[in-house]
């Protein structure tokens, strides 16, 4: 099962980034580096793949950005609901794409236009994020855009969740709070 870190500043530090990157590494097989935030993304994203290829992940990702993706050489590209137009130029250079969804009719259309794997959410609450899809309709995605891999997204905190999207034929599941330090993710969760 693909377990797919998508990093965020609550759980990568440059300060801290060996650190981290072993933590990911521990719990993840799959990582994208995405920050929204930071002026400094480029020169951010070239310490990150550097330092993130001394760790066995399979794919290392970049986040939005595919010619960045392509002139760093990462792995791919995690593109967002936004961005069907660049499925096409990303897998042009190369790249492995992965694209978020979030109905049935995206994705569908990542499908058609070549993406190699999408995100599905949101499974479970999430702040933010609207209305949870729950299991159930996982498994209908699943079914819809087979042979494609669908990795479930949003509220993935347990094994338990864990579990449940794997039983409902997701070939994955992708989080930002799973990946947390342990002893920070109990301080949010009181």
């Amino acid at each position: 099962m693909i377990a797919y870190a998508i990093t965020d500043p609550l759980t990568l530090n440059f300060n801290t980034l060996t650190a981290d990157l072993i933590r990911f590494s521990t719990r993840a097989n799959v990582i994208v580096y995405r920050d929204k935030l930071t002026p400094f993304y480029t020169s951010n994203a070239k310490i990150f793949l550097r330092e993130a290829r001394n760790y066995p992940f399979s794919k290392i990702l970049l986040h939005s950005d595919y010619q960045l993706a392509h002139e760093l050489k990462a792995d791919g590209v995690h593109l967002k609901s936004t961005q069907f137009d660049k499925i096409t130029k990303a897998k042009a250079l190369g790249l492995f794409v992965t694209m978020s969804t979030h109905t049935p009719e995206e994705a569908l259309k990542a499908q058609s236009l070549g993406a190699d794997m999408i995100t599905f959410s949101p499974i479970f609450e999430t702040p933010n994020k609207g209305e949870p899809k729950g299991v159930d309709f996982l498994k209908t995605i699943v079914s819809t855009v087979d042979p494609l891999p669908v990795i479930a997204l949003g509220g993935i905190l347990t094994e338990k969740h864990i579990t449940l999207c794997e039983q409902s034929g997701a070939k994955g599941f992708a989080s930002i709070r799973y990946f947390l330090k342990k002893s920070y993710y109990n301080l949010l969760k009181n």
